[in-house]
């Protein structure tokens, strides 16, 4: 084996080892449920020992409010938020531009003599045409039921949560975190998720049905940044 076919076979194999890598840089099938904090249910804090005086007719105990609603107010509440997420958006653009230039210079003259060899022209053009056209709309539509993770100084709640559900060999998730202003929760404790505040919203999927979506490593790699043709 001569050195052209040790170097050809070498950069062949670094093609293929940084596909490798890219490839598994570019993996999106690694997310489990629990494996983001962010969206992990929260614990409520422990209840503190109520102090008990047996020489007074009020008993001090834990919070037993006669009046008060079920809506979620405290770390571990729960909360659901019905999905209604749509959004449309399209874009277009033109552009075209045109240059024209044009230099004549005359029959130079030497001693009464023309010479018609040092005659010069020159003429010039050139021109510009660019169009784009751009539309996405998108729709989710369903509810997840979350917990307060943070009750901030203002009232605020925190909320996050997620939802798997494995259909055959796949699994389909749902992921959400925001704030939430208490008097924007209605009487049966839900909010749409159009009132929630910092909102993220994640859908996804993993498994057999969310590979045959996705290219494969090398394909990836033949449309990544660092290849250069």
């Amino acid at each position: 084996m001569n050195s052209q076919s040790l170097k050809s076979m070498r950069s062949v194999s670094l093609v293929l080892l940084a596909g490798l890598v890219l490839g598994g840089c570019a993996s999106v099938n690694g997310v489990k449920p629990g494996d983001s904090p962010e969206f992990s249910a929260v614990n409520p804090p422990m209840p503190v020992p109520a102090e008990y005086n047996n020489g007074a007719i009020f008993q001090a105990s834990y919070g037993t409010g006669l009046f008060e609603d079920y809506k979620a107010r405290r770390v571990g509440d729960i909360l659901t938020v019905r999905l209604a997420e749509r959004t449309q958006a399209r874009k277009s653009a033109n552009t075209s531009t045109s240059k024209e230039s044009s230099v004549n210079m005359p029959t130079p003259t030497v001693l009464n003599r023309t010479i018609p060899e040092l005659s010069t022209s020159i003429e010039g053009s050139r021109s510009f045409d660019g169009a784009g056209d751009s539309a996405q709309s998108n729709q989710l539509d369903g509810s997840i039921t979350v917990m307060v993770a943070e009750v901030l100084p203002n009232g605020n709640l925190v909320v996050q949560g997620e939802k798997w559900i494995r259909i055959n060999q796949g699994q389909e998730f749902i992921r959400l975190r925001g704030i939430v202003r208490p008097v924007d929760v209605r009487a049966d404790n839900t909010i749409l998720s159009t009132q929630i505040a910092n909102a993220q919203v994640a859908y996804g999927g993993s498994g057999t049905l969310a590979d045959s979506n996705s290219p494969g490593w090398l394909t990836r790699f033949f449309n990544s940044p660092v290849w250069p043709f």
